[in-house]
């Protein structure tokens, strides 16, 4: 058997940020250090947090008067930060800049009077945040029948945004549709959809044409994890979505001769790892590390934590 280790893979910028982020504030401000929504969707990640006295809540409600709040990668609405400030919480914004960006066009097109057509998941932390930015101009839709049943109060004032995490071929086919029915339609400053998630899902459709099986590394409320798998599906290739070694079955890899091992941008590469050495282990695999593009974005942490400490190098 031979492995495509794909790179990149893993932990992308935004992920490192918010994950120091959580690290420091346990170190500064001591143990219990609440954060809204999942730090980041990876199980692992969550789990190692839990165990060392970071406490995740879905309402602010189960957070004590006063005490030290993280929101997480995903973002958060306007009306979670007015809350916070009325309960006394010292919050720590480790939202991605990326989304970030998504949310002040949101708010910049709102106030020009623009419909703003959303193209995300519905529930996904990161669509809920964005939409609270401007509940009253947005309007979720997530594939191209939904556009044929959109109806806007001014086709000439209207503009697109996405979620970071989406998959590239499918964000670009739903906004060819969009073109196609509002021919005045405009878009984003750049691209809405991240670096990492290009970069992980060009690498995917790169080595696809080598593998035949695929396993992408990443827990299964991970969009963009969900999306690399869809991916080599799409591409031909067989393809498993696992959170670590204990999902992987044996019986999936019977007669494989190239594997296509990738991971999602929050999953951790220790994880990936221990993936790899279990093929190595029982199937006497080589590793063959493909690199398709290189990434050297970093983000400083936030201004609350940030002092003298550089951005992680991770």
């Amino acid at each position: 058997m031979r492995i495509l280790l794909a790179a990149p893979r893993g932990f992308c910028a935004g992920v490192n940020m918010a994950i120091q982020s959580l690290e420091l504030a346990l170190e500064r401000f001591g143990t219990p250090v609440y954060v809204y929504h999942e730090i980041v969707h990876n199980r692992w990640v969550v789990e190692r947090f839990r165990a060392r006295g970071a406490v995740f809540v879905d309402n602010l409600a189960d957070v004590p008067e006063g005490a030290h709040l993280l929101y997480s990668a995903h973002g958060v609405a306007p009306e979670v930060r007015r809350e916070a400030a009325q309960r006394g919480l010292k919050s720590v914004d480790a939202t991605c800049p990326l989304v970030t960006k998504v949310h002040r066009e949101a708010i910049r097109y709102a106030a020009d009077g623009y419909t703003i057509v959303l193209i995300g998941h519905r529930g996904h932390d990161e669509v809920v945040a964005t939409m609270g930015e401007a509940p009253e101009a947005i309007v979720l839709i997530g594939s191209e029948e939904e556009v044929d049943r959109l109806d806007v109060p001014d086709p000439d004032r209207l503009v697109y945004l996405t979620q970071t995490t989406l998959s590239v071929d499918d964000a670009a086919r739903i906004i060819g549709r969009l073109h196609e029915r509002f021919p005045k339609i405009v878009g984003p400053r750049g691209q809405d959809i991240c670096y990492a998630t290009q970069n992980r899902q060009e690498a995917v459709i790169e080595l696809c044409r080598e593998a035949d099986f695929a396993l992408v590394v990443g827990s299964r409320n991970s969009s963009n994890s969900q999306r690399l798998a869809e991916l080599c599906r799409a591409s031909g290739v067989d393809a498993r979505l696992v959170d670590g070694p204990d999902d992987i079955d044996m019986a999936w890899l019977a007669d494989r001769r190239n594997v296509l091992i990738t991971a999602g941008a929050s999953a951790p590469e220790d994880i990936v790892q221990d993936c790899v050495r279990l093929l190595e282990d029982r199937f006497d695999a080589t590793v063959e590390l493909r690199t398709i593009r290189e990434e050297e974005v970093r983000f400083l942490l936030p201004d609350s934590l940030r002092g003298d400490i550089k951005p992680s190098e991770d």
